[in-house]
């Protein structure tokens, strides 16, 4: 029996609950953004008492299906104010399922300074004093742990979320225990050092009841099989996300020097061919493929060796490499995955922090380009001294003290790495999300459209929006919709076999339209209104300098697309 861990970190108590009826059908996302909505007030303190951190599991999650073990992490945002769910790979939906857990529901406030490790086994929860492990990074915090609970599955904060930076993020483990799998967006790793909670450590190996279990693994293979011939995986499994490093500096859609251009005249040593070249180059412990689950037929991930071999950091991806790379007139790659490791380290969203160094570097506090001073402020994040506080506090904050006002943000939340004046379908994602500027809300740079033009992008955007809810649900890695996407029959046959349900293909509509509507009721009850679904002047009353086009989408197709008709 799938059961909510409900861990109140005032009390110091953690009880086992049956699922209630109403959250049975749902999973990652829609099972966060559901609870949140009914268990607490939509314009309560981010930081305060009656917040709470959901972990949520997906409805695939522990079935050994391929790319299906996502967790997702929500609550109401310390850097937007807004919902907020942020996904990751690595091994702790896994873990959970398997223990049978499908939600840890952690709530309240200490009474006093001390912090605390939760470890969860299939046996009870304890709280563990985390004063040894306070300040640690992510890396040593982990490899700490693991020579305690060498099975474990951890999630964790870093500095950052002991400082409650509004960039703070939640580190995963992957397979091979390292932290390098981010819950990166909207702050939670703030949420979760207000419940001063160091690391979350998951023990135990179940396993997850099948339905029919023969009509699931005939399914399964079926699915497998889809993965392994689709093209998009085999494009994912050599050259990872960073092939769109090429694609969007094509379309000059890069972010540059503060979003200033949107083509970097240094882009091929960017390249996922030159990453690969090097990679390959060095040998050692750099790899080319690499799965952050058990049994991912994908791969999407690699690892970056220095030039003695030595893994720097795992994965790069391109999100990291835009806003680490040339949004701060940077093309090494050995100082981006550097970057990319401290805020690792640290606890720091590589997408918002980037987005707050190049406003910085604007402001005159650094070069463009000076890689070594964006690694010193950082380090400057860790020590928490003036300048490394604002940094930590996203680019927002930074802006506002530097006095800068080109801001590449939406309800307070970084873009990430594709200017919405050259791709509009992505600049309308960001305004009308919920959550603020975010990719993964309905990424449209794929699509075969005219990028740079108006039409037509608010509904391929709001055609994203309601397919993304149906993995954010299942715990389906987003890197699979270009395989599974035209097969949604199939992944319904999954679930009604690892269940035991009727559902028909309407439940996938139902189901997503309602995950939209939750957050935007969660919004609305939080003060926001059409206002903030807006992008800033900087994108639509300044040009792009390589296209003259600015975001100019009309404001009634952006309020027409949140009514997700």
């Amino acid at each position: 029996m799938e059961t909510f861990l409900r861990v109140d970190v005032g009390r110091k108590t953690a009880v086992r609950e049956k699922v209630a009826e109403n959250y049975l059908k749902v999973g990652g996302r829609s099972l966060t953004v559901k609870l949140l909505l009914n268990e607490i007030t939509p314009s309560c303190e981010p930081l305060g008492k009656n917040n709470k951190l959901i972990i949520a599991t997906g409805l695939f999650a522990g079935t050994g299906l391929s790319s299906s073990g996502r967790t997702s992490i929500g609550g109401k945002s310390p850097l937007t104010g807004t919902i907020k769910e942020s996904n990751s790979g690595g091994i702790l939906a896994d873990r959970l399922a398997r223990i049978g857990i499908k939600a840890v529901i952690i709530e309240g406030l200490p009474q006093d300074d001390s912090w605390h490790l939760l470890k969860i086994t299939p046996h009870g929860c304890s709280f563990i004093p985390a004063d040894p492990y306070l300040g640690m990074g992510t890396y040593t915090l982990c490899e700490t742990i693991l020579t305690q609970f060498p099975q474990a599955a951890i999630t964790c904060i870093g500095p950052a979320g002991e400082k409650l930076y509004s960039a703070a993020a939640i580190a995963i483990t992957d397979k091979e225990g390292k932290p390098g799998r981010f819950c990166g967006r909207g702050g939670l790793g703030a949420l979760m050092g207000s419940k001063k909670i160091k690391a979350i450590i998951v023990e135990g190996q179940g396993k997850v009841p099948l339905a029919d279990e023969e009509k699931f693994k005939n399914c399964r293979k079926r699915y497998t099989q889809l993965l392994k011939d689709a093209p998009s995986s085999a494009a994912y499994r050599e050259f990872g996300t960073a092939a769109m490093v090429g694609a969007v500096n094509a379309l000059s859609g890069l972010p540059v020097r503060n979003f200033s251009q949107g083509s970097f005249d240094q882009a091929e040593q960017i390249y996922a061919e030159s990453i690969n070249a090097s990679i390959r180059q060095r040998g050692g412990e750099g790899k080319i493929t690499h799965a952050c689950m058990p049994g991912c037929v994908i791969g999407c991930s690699n690892v970056f060796p220095d030039a003695n071999g030595k893994a720097i950091v795992s994965p790069i991806e391109y999100e990291t490499i835009g806003l680490l790379g040339p949004n701060l007139g940077i093309s090494s790659m050995d100082v981006i995955t550097r970057l990319n490791f401290l805020c690792n380290d640290i606890g720091l969203d590589t997408i918002e922090t980037g987005a707050a160094l190049g406003v910085a570097m604007e402001a005159g506090v650094l070069r463009f380009g000076d890689g070594d001073g964006a690694a010193r402020i950082l380090e400057e994040a860790r020590r928490a001294t003036v300048l490394g506080r604002v940094i930590g506090n996203g680019v927002v904050v930074t802006a506002k003290v530097f006095g800068i006002i080109n801001v590449p943000a939406v309800k307070g939340q970084a873009m990430p790495a594709y200017d919405p004046r050259a791709i509009k379908g992505m600049g309308v994602t960001y305004a009308t999300s919920a959550m603020g500027a975010d990719h993964t809300a309905g990424p449209t740079a794929r699509s075969p459209v005219e990028h740079k033009s108006p039409d037509g992008q608010a509904a391929l955007s709001l055609k994203m929006q309601k397919l993304l809810p149906i993995f954010d649900c299942t715990g389906l890695c987003l890197f699979t919709i270009g395989a599974v996407a035209p097969r949604l029959d199939l992944v319904l046959d999954l679930l009604n076999a690892r269940f035991g349900w009727g559902l028909d293909q309407g439940w996938f509509e139902k189901m997503s339209v309602e995950t939209l509507k939750d957050e935007k009721r969660f919004n609305q009850l939080a003060g926001f209104t059409s206002v903030h679904d807006r992008l800033p002047e900087c994108f639509t009353e300044r040009p792009l300098p390589e296209l003259g086009t600015v975001f100019d989408v009309p404001e009634e197709d952006l309020d027409h697309l949140v009514k997700y008709e």
